[in-house]
């Protein structure tokens, strides 16, 4: 897919309208028409396509902070349509979760659940991600309806379905933790419940 990079379509757009008017005063309607109306398109696609499709391509190389420079030209997310929307919110998710910002990570996630996302690829990473979240404060029962909701996607992508796997090992090995943790605090209070018993007199 061919992308526009957002400077390039900034002049192009620039040169369309200032260009198609010039040349609309100077000789006429129609000669200004085709710089107009190349120009008009090309607003009408950043408005609602925004920088998500440059911003995709530096945050899949890790390129976190180019990302985000990328996404802050976006005009208005709001004005997105809905697939892009999704997608603006996840990246900004998954930038924060690069710098360790839980909390600001869970908001972009969420509002990117609030809108259906078109793949089932995306829709499992984000699921997972939530889940990851979860489990990283440890609110395992969060984590497993997060990590529930990715596997009923039936992503078949082979990193997501093994990011899926590792996680659900890790959260039925936390599971047998804490079952092991309150078993032994059960043993201990009743152990120490026997020991306040009263010993019998001897006679």
């Amino acid at each position: 897919m061919f992308i526009i990079p957002p400077y390039i379509r900034f002049a192009l757009i620039a040169a369309g309208v200032v260009g198609g008017v010039a040349l609309w005063i100077a000789f006429g309607f129609w000669y200004g028409f085709p710089f107009l109306l190349a120009g008009i398109i090309l607003l009408i696609g950043y408005i609602f396509l925004g920088t998500v499709g440059p911003a995709a391509k530096a945050v899949q190389a890790q390129d976190f902070d180019r990302g985000e420079k990328l996404l802050n030209l976006t005009l208005k997310p709001e004005w997105l349509y809905s697939a892009n929307r999704a997608f603006y919110y996840m990246m900004r998710g998954t930038i924060a979760l690069s710098r360790k910002d839980l909390n600001a990570a869970e908001g972009w996630l969420k509002q990117a659940d609030s809108i259906d996302v078109p793949t089932a690829n995306e829709k499992a990473m984000l699921k997972l991600q939530l889940a990851q979240i979860e489990a990283n404060r440890r609110n395992f029962g969060a984590a497993k309806k997060y990590l529930k909701a990715a596997k009923e996607t039936n992503v078949k992508l082979p990193q997501i379905t093994e990011q899926i796997d590792m996680l659900d090992t890790a959260l039925k090995q936390s599971g047998q933790v804490k079952a092991a943790q309150r078993m032994g605090k059960e043993g201990h209070q009743m152990m120490a419940r026997g020991g306040k018993r009263r010993r019998p007199k001897g006679r």
